[in-house]
């Protein structure tokens, strides 16, 4: 893997983000990926990830290596402006992965989804035909597997080749599960997802559309899953340490 970076791009607590003029600009980076004989790993870490990549080297690896990495949160695009070096625009994983489906609806490129709870992905298979009905998903399987089913679930994939692989699993499960595999699947795009497999299945809400232009997904998400207190604590972590790097006059 070799993440795709220049100079002028930030690097927030060591790992270095993609940064974009707009969306459609992340996609084109996607659709090309799509043009290479090789498969490219696409991360999209908020600041939850990053705090957690700080005691992960593992992770804190496969998000340094990627061939992508997408500014999923507002909590990012503020950690760049605090350390001088902005990014004019956001990239959420869930929206830039719809926006390649989109994209490739109409041509003959093939998905797989792989996360979630059981059944969900097959209900997700279905919003997303019914929305693109020439979209090609040529299969699905849950995130849950023994090392026995995993060993038939990467034989399906490179059997069935797909173009694209989306995963959606835990952080950072999914990660360093599609690290390892990249290089023995016939894909051309993995992208790490983490829940947005159940909000195309409609079994997890996004945030209304004024709270996510906002920077408020992170709110909403708090109020609907009040289960998620704990792991909001790594956004006061991720401002305290951010605002530490820039005193120390690192970037990372």
């Amino acid at each position: 893997m070799k993440n795709q970076k220049n100079q002028k791009n930030p690097v927030i607590l060591q790992i270095p983000f993609n940064t974009f003029s707009n969306r459609e600009a992340a996609l084109n980076v996607l659709l090309g990926f799509l043009e290479a004989d090789q498969n490219h790993l696409v991360v999209t870490p908020n600041p939850e990830a990053v705090m957690i990549a700080q005691r992960d080297g593992g992770f804190l690896h496969v998000l340094q290596q990627a061939d992508l990495v997408l500014p999923d949160a507002i909590g990012i695009l503020m950690a760049a402006k605090w350390l001088k070096m902005p990014m004019p625009c956001r990239v959420p994983g869930c929206d830039a992965a719809l926006a390649l489906l989109e994209a490739i609806s109409t041509t003959q490129y093939t998905v797989y989804l792989l996360g979630a709870a059981p059944g969900v992905a097959e209900t997700a298979l279905r919003n997303l035909e019914a929305s693109y009905p020439t979209l090609r998903i040529i299969g699905t399987h849950d995130g849950y597997f023994n090392h026995e089913e995993e060993i038939l679930l990467l034989e399906e994939i490179k059997q069935l080749k797909p173009d694209v692989l989306l995963v959606g699993m835990s952080m950072p499960r999914q990660e360093l599960w599609a690290a390892t595999h990249l290089h023995n699947l016939p894909c051309k795009v993995t992208m790490c997802l983490g829940g947005s497999i159940d909000i195309m299945a409609g079994t997890v809400k996004r945030a209304p559309k004024i709270m996510r232009r906002l920077g408020l997904e992170w709110l909403y998400r708090l109020v609907s899953q009040p289960s998620r207190a704990r792991r909001m604590l790594n956004l006061p972590r991720f401002v305290l340490a951010v605002l530490r790097s820039k005193r120390g006059g690192a970037f990372g």
